[in-house]
């Protein structure tokens, strides 16, 4: 067996587990919801808060990796604008498939990159959620809200509330003032985070809805072939031209072929998107980077 496919198996099995065990009613229906908000608020940021408190922040690699993701980021965000001028797409409809086209499934991307590129690779991941999370955060919701205009506080609270970001930003702090993590924070937070990867990917399967895919076939199949085809070569393409080393390259390229997030779904609902449209997307997505994901990978090893 490839070492793709030997890093990636093991995290798609958890995700069909979560699935299987939610349709099978257990342990219970209430367990995932309090599951994913227990992993969403505390397990899932301390990954990322000593993620980053033990990232090489000071790296010269961290320029270039930046100008790649805002590019990459900028060239998609820019062509979704023209096609939604083109289709006529209501905020609704645009703010599910802008997410479908930006957002990752955050945990199955650092389980990817850990599995594969080890905390090395972990390191420079945490910098691209940095950079990446409130980014995304804040055009998903410009998008969704677009039509009815949104104040500069409707922009920021959801960006200023999220614990990803916060865990972020304090482990940027803690690292820029050379705190480090001491007195054994390092093992505690340790602990914390090696229960978020798993769980947050039976969750990611317990969230699936096959139910939706019978809806819209058209739009699913198209924003699902950019996300998981597209985005990834437009990444590759990138950092090429920025010629970024090979380890940043191949994280940057594995962050833009991951599915959308599970978390689109929420904030569609709550913000008055498409949500069926988005749970379709989710789920597509999901299913078929059982495909494409090893594909990608393969081609950045060869």
């Amino acid at each position: 067996m490839t070492p793709v496919l030997s890093a990636l198996w093991p995290l798609f099995t958890l995700i069909i587990l979560g699935y299987l065990l939610r349709r099978q009613g257990f342990p219970s229906e209430s367990f995932w919801p309090g599951a994913d908000r227990l992993n969403y608020f505390l397990l899932f940021p301390s990954l990322l808060f000593s993620s980053l408190a033990l990232a090489p922040l000071h790296s010269p690699a961290l320029p270039g990796l930046a100008a790649a993701v805002f590019l990459a980021l900028g060239l998609a965000w820019l062509a979704l604008l023209l096609v939604r001028r083109w289709r006529g797409w209501g905020a609704g409809r645009f703010g599910a498939i802008a997410q479908g086209t930006l957002r990752f499934n955050t945990y199955l991307g650092l389980a990817i990159i850990g599995s594969l590129f080890g905390q090395e690779g972990l390191a420079l991941a945490a910098l691209m959620l940095a950079l990446m999370v409130p980014t995304l955060n804040l055009l998903s919701v410009w998008a969704l809200s677009a039509e009815r205009g949104i104040s500069l506080k409707g922009l920021l609270l959801p960006i200023l509330r999220n614990p990803l970001i916060l865990a972020c930003a304090g482990g940027a702090l803690f690292n820029l003032l050379d705190i480090g993590l001491p007195w054994g924070s390092d093992r505690l937070l340790a602990l914390l985070a090696a229960a978020s990867l798993p769980l947050g990917l039976l969750c990611v399967g317990a969230a699936l809805n096959l139910g939706e895919l019978g809806r819209q076939l058209g739009v699913l199949g198209v924003n699902t072939g950019i996300r998981l085809l597209l985005m990834p070569l437009m990444a590759f393409g990138v950092a090429r031209l920025l010629n970024l080393p090979a380890l940043e390259a191949s994280v940057l390229v594995v962050f833009f072929a991951l599915p959308t997030a599970p978390t689109a779904y929420a904030l569609t609902r709550q913000l008055g998107g498409d949500s069926q449209l988005m749970a379709g997307l989710i789920t597509l997505q999901t299913l078929l980077a059982v495909a494409s994901l090893p594909l990608v990978l393969a081609l950045l090893t060869t």
